[in-house]
């Protein structure tokens, strides 16, 4: 599936702006974005095995070290305790790591509790408008909640736990005790996710698996990481994760082990999860759709490539003729949850190597 080289960097329009702060997303920062670019040596970042994680571990002025060190951990109280700051004295910044790597060339910050040793991670990034449409739809619309605020130009997000999709596939499903099946159903779901929501590239490596022991079995929760691509391509699959050679092979034990009528349940079920949640938060959700549709957020041609390939997949033209990403946004989501409420589906999403 040929994939776009680069998304260009959308930034945080007013309207969007004014949803952040609504909604308590825009608090001040100690520290920006680009004063994290400022550091003044780097050495790269190795795994266990020795491998190059394209990381690389960063210092600072000793004049700036101790002061980016204290900001830090006052961002990460920001992030997980609204900013109470009776903590911090236990905290420390055991690390910046800075990727050059992807869209959003983002820092990790490595914060470590100084009296059980127990470490966290955040991420700062600079902000883009296509992230952040993602996360607060993920947040609002999906099973997971994401953690996340914006200062200006600059956005920190909650570490999302998991075991990376590429590892999962290379080291994990050959694991005793590994259920396939229930991977082959969360796998459904996920990708029915994903298409609801029109988040794109969600090859191997831009998603994480939560697996969660069970009293007989283990459960399996996939969760995007990556956000960048929400609504910017311009084919209807690539916004299906069942698509990308990246996947194939869950694909192929998917189509193993479930039936179409078992595939079919696993996205009625999904789409129905989606409906309720967008009825509970159906405000805020319209709020954020008002307000994506003010910028194109992709390029005219990519928003009538997807417009065409939609009208084809909902057996209508109601996505003739749109500007933005945002309203193909809108129609699609609502057709979605139709199809949930009329029980229409036609399957045209069933798995197919």
């Amino acid at each position: 599936m040929d994939m776009s080289r680069k998304k260009p960097h959308y930034p945080i329009h007013k309207e969007l702006r004014k949803y952040l702060k609504k909604h308590h997303r825009e608090v001040p920062l100690a520290a920006t974005y680009e004063a994290l670019l400022n550091f003044t040596t780097s050495v790269p970042v190795f795994d266990q095995n020795g491998n190059d994680t394209l990381w690389q571990s960063v210092l600072y002025d000793n004049f700036l070290q101790d002061e980016i060190q204290v900001a830090l951990v006052e961002i990460y109280a920001a992030l997980k305790t609204d900013g109470d700051k009776s903590f911090v004295g236990q905290l420390r910044t055991d690390r910046i790591d800075h990727c050059l790597f992807g869209n959003s060339n983002p820092f990790r910050i490595r914060i470590v509790n100084t009296i059980n040793d127990n470490h966290d991670y955040y991420y700062i990034k600079k902000a883009d408008a296509s992230r952040i449409y993602g996360l607060e739809l993920e947040h609002l619309l999906s099973p997971n909640r994401i953690g996340y605020l914006t200062d200006k130009d600059t956005l920190v997000e909650e570490h999302i736990a998991g075991i990376p999709g590429d590892v999962f596939l290379s080291r994990y499903i050959d694991r005793p005790g590994f259920a396939k099946t229930r991977m082959a159903k969360e796998f459904v779901k996920f990708n029915e996710r994903c298409f609801t929501m029109l988040l794109g590239d969600m090859r191997s490596y831009n998603y994480v698996v939560d697996v969660t022991p069970d009293f007989d079995m283990e459960q399996y929760r996939v969760r995007p990481i990556d956000f960048d691509q929400l609504t910017y391509e311009g084919r209807k699959n690539h916004y299906l994760p069942q698509f990308y050679k990246e996947n194939l092979e869950i694909i192929q034990f998917c189509m193993e082990v479930l039936s179409p009528e078992n595939v079919d349940q696993y996205q009625t079920e999904e789409r129905t999860l989606i409906r309720k949640r967008y009825n509970h938060a159906q405000k805020k959700v319209n709020e954020l759709l008002t307000s994506m549709q003010k910028v194109p957020l992709s390029s005219p041609d990519k928003i009538a490539s997807l417009s065409k390939d939609l009208n084809n997949f909902h057996e209508c033209e109601d996505f003739s003729d749109l500007k933005t990403m945002g309203a193909v946004l809108r129609i699609h989501l609502s057709k979605m949850i139709e199809r949930t409420e009329n029980r229409t589906y036609l399957g045209r999403t069933s798995f197919k190597a």
